[in-house]
């Protein structure tokens, strides 16, 4: 008889009530390794294209460029262009405009700036920004991606010993900065027809406005919706065929909204939207309020669903409850529900949040400028957006517009980034109070 531990021992018996393991778990066993493999590896190439896509972004939004720079900037002032006040700026336009030394800075150009927008009234860094474009004439003659700045210098620096050796009689010498796209100056800059120039300013505060209006009116309505829904509707055959049509409403496509936006917002609520109603005169209904309002009707059926999860999550023993001890049904929803399904609720409201953020189609054909100087003022004012920045950027032609079309992307994910966390924060704080 072979020894307890060879190969030839019997199996001992099982104890008694425990049944043999089926034949059949071994195969279930390969399954589920096979299904934790692909589960891994969806995961890695997901990071992959993350990684892939932040890296494209970077690779062009910093990188060397070869500059130029007509007039010189110290013979326009005792100090640097760069500590002079908007007074001064304005100055140096003006003298040039008058002197006639410059082609393209005349006292016509003049004009039309002022029209824009009172040159007294802009920006100190906007203003830098003209006198960089119409009298230093400072231009860039070739850009290069992060990619090649790195791997590639011995060729950009032959290219700017060619191009010094082609320089005419009073040009300045071509040079080769490393240059960030994404900048402090950038950040605060109003559009400029020169990308070199150009900044983000106003597409950035329109985007923020009209988040903040689109939140405004969509989180009160689609709270109160989701509520009435889930404690008063009851399952009548009216709250089903609602319900059924919010379902469908999540997954219309974004730019039938922009079509309805239109047909409503901009023509049929003309007077209401271009502030005509509350005596503004020389607008049209293309408004950043049209353009909230729509994006509220294309986040409404995200909030209500969203909403609607959180609430129905809230365990039925909780409202017994407070009916037990007298609270009225509005007491009990408004003292226990809502601040249970909080958490659920602002997690909606995120969601519909970056939808709302990087929404493109809507906007356009709402009325959303595609070049505008001046920053939004009010819920009646002409805007643009981001997203609509970075779609007109990197349709121009140019190379130097996609670079200033990546420093918008970045600014877009850490804004978008930013407000998210807020958001996070907030449904955090109410998922300790629970």
């Amino acid at each position: 008889m072979s020894s307890a531990g060879g190969p030839g021992a019997e199996s001992a018996p099982l104890p008694r009530g425990v049944r043999a393991a089926p034949a059949s778990l071994a195969p279930r066993k390969r399954a589920a390794a096979f299904g934790q493999r692909a589960m891994l590896a969806s995961l890695v190439v997901a990071l992959i294209a993350l990684v892939a896509l932040l890296a494209t972004i970077a690779n062009g939004a910093f990188g060397y460029v070869i500059v130029r720079q007509l007039n010189n900037p110290a013979s326009l002032a005792a100090r640097p262009l760069e500590e002079l006040t908007v007074a001064e700026l304005v100055d140096i336009l003006y003298v040039k405009a008058t002197e006639g030394s410059i082609d393209d800075l005349t006292p016509g150009v003049i004009r039309r700036l002022e029209s824009e927008q009172p040159l007294d009234s802009r920006a100190r860094e906007d203003i830098l920004a003209i006198v960089m474009q119409r009298v230093v004439k400072q231009e860039t003659l070739d850009s290069f991606t992060l990619a090649e700045s790195i791997l590639e210098r011995g060729r950009i620096e032959a290219e700017v010993m060619d191009l010094n050796l082609l320089t005419r009689p009073g040009e300045g010498a071509a040079q080769a900065v490393f240059r960030s796209w994404l900048s402090p100056q950038f950040l605060v800059r109003t559009m400029n027809s020169v990308p070199e120039v150009s900044g983000a300013r106003t597409a950035i505060l329109g985007s923020l406005a009209m988040i903040a209006l689109t939140m405004l009116v969509a989180v009160p309505i689609g709270v109160g919706a989701a509520i009435y829904l889930e404690e008063y509707g009851g399952k009548g055959r009216l709250s089903q065929i609602i319900q059924t049509n919010i379902n469908n409403l999540a997954g219309v496509p974004s730019i039938l909204y922009g079509m309805l936006g239109l047909m409503i917002f901009v023509r049929g609520l003309e007077a209401l939207t271009s502030g005509a109603a509350f005596g503004i005169t020389g607008g049209n209904g293309r408004t950043l309020l049209s353009a909230s309002l729509t994006m509220a009707l294309l986040v409404l059926p995200i909030l209500i669903i969203n909403a609607q999860e959180a609430i129905r999550a809230v365990p039925n023993s909780l409202r017994q409850a407070a009916y037990g001890v007298g609270a009225t049904k509005w007491e009990t929803i408004r003292d226990h529900v809502l601040p249970s399904s909080m958490p659920g609720i602002l997690t909606g409201t995120i969601l519909a949040l970056s939808r709302a953020m990087g929404e493109t189609a809507p906007l356009i054909v709402v009325g959303a400028s595609t070049f505008i100087v001046t920053d939004p003022n009010g819920p009646f004012s002409k805007f643009t957006a981001l997203p609509i920045l970075i779609y007109n950027w990197t349709a121009q032609p140019g190379e130097q517009y996609r670079n200033i079309a990546a420093a918008a992307i970045i600014v877009l994910l850490v804004l978008l980034i930013s407000l998210n966390a807020v958001a996070i924060v907030l449904r955090n704080r109410y998922s300790g109070r629970r």
